[in-house]
């Protein structure tokens, strides 16, 4: 399995990330188990979760997900196989949120106790928080290194000029300073990274690991009229795609797709594999079978012609 530099954070990852939002919410404990063991045996080691993972559901309360990776390594799962990377500062109801040093020192305690692990990996930044100072912040953050919890730090949602600024912070005051970030950013949604942010993380030489990378299903080509998201958890945000110029997307990646013997989604993930700056999207599955085929992405290597054919469709 190839491995890619995340950044300068001395992690190496495979080029796919597992995403744990679906763990307790849309897989199961036990399907969540199963997933992760398949993408383990498979070579791939890094999972992404967050803290808020999943408070949306009725009944939870955020920490499902840390909870289920947690359980997978208390049921035998091998610690040194994978990279955990979890996140905080999004609204946790009964505990808060934001980036203040207080609220990131607590919120990393509890993630620690729900993942069973003496620390964290990349632990992130999940949304700017423009009333916490990034000094505090980043603090904060430097403490966690300090004490061996967190090996490295990553951003969030992060758009170029904040973490432009982060970055002179950390380096002025001698902080630890972001190593990745995770933006929205797939075939079909490519203005918010494309340009600025891309340039500045290819400059810098911070780790990408793009989620939303199959534009939450519509990129997999199921859906492809409204009549598909009736009724699906994600159906929101696929309408959104069900446009003229989605449908053009959707195209493409049917003839691409049938020249190298794939799916629309493998394509999908290989082309984004390809960007440049990007080091692993991350992808969610919720079952072992959909993570099989997710997971071929991952030795695709698209040609030029087939990847200016997508490019030019999903400019």
């Amino acid at each position: 399995m190839e491995q890619r530099k995340l950044g300068d954070s001395g992690l190496t990852v495979a080029p796919l990330a597992l995403g744990g939002n679906v763990f307790g919410w849309t897989a199961d404990e036990a399907t969540s188990f199963s997933i992760i063991d398949a993408f383990v045996d498979q070579g791939f080691n890094l999972i992404d979760t967050a803290d808020v993972y999943s408070i949306w559901v009725e009944g939870h309360q955020g920490g499902e997900s840390e909870t289920i990776i947690g359980k997978w390594l208390q049921r035998g799962g091998d610690r040194g196989k994978i990279l955990i990377a979890t996140k905080v500062g999004m609204d946790m109801k009964s505990t808060g949120k934001g980036l203040s040093k207080s609220h990131i020192i607590q919120s990393a305690e509890a993630s620690l106790r729900r993942l069973q692990t003496d620390h964290i990996d990349l632990y992130q930044a999940h949304v700017d928080d423009v009333w916490t100072p990034l000094e505090e912040t980043l603090e904060a953050f430097a403490s966690l290194v300090q004490t061996g919890k967190a090996r490295a730090i990553g951003a969030s949602n992060y758009v170029a000029s904040r973490l432009t600024d982060a970055l002179a912070v950390s380096k002025a005051k001698g902080l630890p300073h972001y190593t990745s970030l995770q933006p929205h950013y797939n075939l079909a949604y490519r203005a918010l990274f494309e340009g600025e942010l891309q340039k500045l993380c290819i400059a810098e030489g911070i780790g990408v690991i793009p989620y939303y990378a199959l534009a939450a299903g519509f990129l997999t080509g199921k859906y492809r009229k409204l009549e598909d998201i009736e009724g699906k958890s994600r159906g929101k945000t696929v309408a959104h795609y069900l446009d003229p110029r989605g449908f053009d997307i959707l195209a493409a990646l049917d003839k691409v797709a049938a020249r190298y013997n794939a799916t629309p989604a493998q394509i999908a993930l290989a082309w984004l594999i390809a960007q440049p700056g990007v080091t692993a999207p991350i992808v969610s599955a919720t079952s072992v079978q959909q993570f099989d085929e997710i997971a071929k992405s991952a030795s695709i290597k698209l040609d030029a012609a087939a990847l200016d054919r997508l490019d030019k469709v999903s400019a």
